[in-house]
């Protein structure tokens, strides 16, 4: 609108005259108010950076020294996955060198160039991808057929190229280090937390080496694919491995918790039927109204007038609260989180992640 000829605005050049002064007056005000501002901002405590007086000691204030634990307190989480991106970075970067150093010198034998070299001796021509592989990926991963256009193929098809590619570069550098071991000299974050089972569903009862308990929301996409790990670990493993399934429906998945409420229910008719209702839950995420899951609890083989009765009355409401309130106090921030043996791993990740902590937990004494 144009504001000289508006409706009750006038032009009064006395009042633009005032409007202007109070505006320059209120800038001045506001630059000298920032100016104090920044002068207060500048103000900063005296530090000194010296050697730590013992080992475990990062600070002194008045007088007292403060551990690294003191530091951290109860944010141990946030501090591991920064230390565990660092590693991860460190970890990502020795394998560029190892590629560069080690397949270099042979390349530098045969007279090639690096990567001409990988293409002939390493990866010994063009990476197919077979329909197999193709198909395997897509099930994997649960893309669904009406997303599936050329392009998004083509996608799938150059990731896998790529991973085939690492594989192979990976097999010829272990190779190379067989009897020659690369040396590094920083280690891999742990974060040893001490988490219970509590009333959770298990695999098995026997005791075992290695626990893992898993804090999980039935709607969570990332979840339905750590499913089919734990499915993976089960096979794997068997009985030597102990599955525990905690719960921790996240606030915007509606049907998160009701979910786990039924599961709970279906569990305290046998723990056998959980897993089977556990499996149905994840493989049908989009339908977990409450006839869909009276249904699966029916195909879980549970009696359905005592699931009903459970399910109603809110039987296990107070024990999934409880899981989602112990996992925010042991640090759990999103889904899936799983503690195998205390060390935390993060997301749906492949089980090649679990098998190494897995591994190490069985070897134990």
């Amino acid at each position: 609108m144009d504001m000289k000829h508006a409706p009750g605005v006038k032009s009064n050049k006395k009042y633009l005259s005032y409007t202007l002064a109070t505006s320059l007056l209120t800038v001045v005000s506001f630059a000298v108010v920032t100016a104090c501002t920044d002068k207060q901002a500048k103000a900063k405590p005296n530090i000194v950076t010296k050697e730590a007086p013992r080992a475990g000691v990062v600070a002194k204030i008045a007088g007292e020294e403060i551990t690294e634990e003191q530091l951290i307190g109860n944010d141990k989480l946030d501090f591991f996955e920064l230390k565990k991106r660092e590693y991860d970075l460190k970890m990502d970067r020795v394998n560029r060198l190892m590629a560069e150093k080690l397949i270099g010198a042979e390349a530098k034998k045969a007279n090639l160039p690096l990567e001409e070299f990988i293409n002939k001796t390493v990866i010994k021509g063009e990476i197919k991808i077979s329909d197999a592989e193709y198909k395997k990926f897509v099930a994997e991963k649960k893309i669904p057929e009406s997303q599936l256009n050329p392009q998004i193929k083509e996608r799938i098809n150059g990731f896998l190229q790529t991973q085939k590619k690492q594989e192979l570069v990976d097999a010829y550098i272990a190779k190379l280090t067989k009897s020659t071991p690369v040396e590094i000299y920083f280690v891999k974050p742990k974060m040893d937390v001490q988490v219970d089972v509590g009333g959770a569903p298990v695999t098995t009862t026997k005791n075992t080496k290695v626990t893992i308990v898993e804090f999980s929301d039935f709607q969570c996409p990332f979840c339905s694919r750590a499913a089919d790990i734990v499915t993976e670990i089960k096979k794997k493993y068997g009985n030597k491995v102990k599955v525990a399934f905690r719960h921790f429906p996240l606030p915007m998945h509606k049907e998160a918790r009701p979910t786990s409420e039924a599961s709970m229910c279906v569990n305290e008719q046998s723990t056998d039927k959980f897993w089977k209702f556990h499996d149905l839950a994840f493989k049908n995420q989009d339908k977990l109204d409450n006839a869909s899951l009276e249904s699966y609890a029916k195909q879980a083989g549970a009696d359905v007038k005592k699931f009903k009765d459970c399910f109603e009355a809110k039987k296990f409401a107070g024990q999934v609260q409880q899981d989602m309130e112990y996992g925010e106090k042991i640090g759990v921030r999103s889904t899936p989180t799983f503690f195998v043996n205390g060390q935390l791993v993060s997301g749906a990740v492949p089980i090649e992640q679990f098998a190494e902590l897995i591994d190490e937990g069985l070897e134990s004494k």
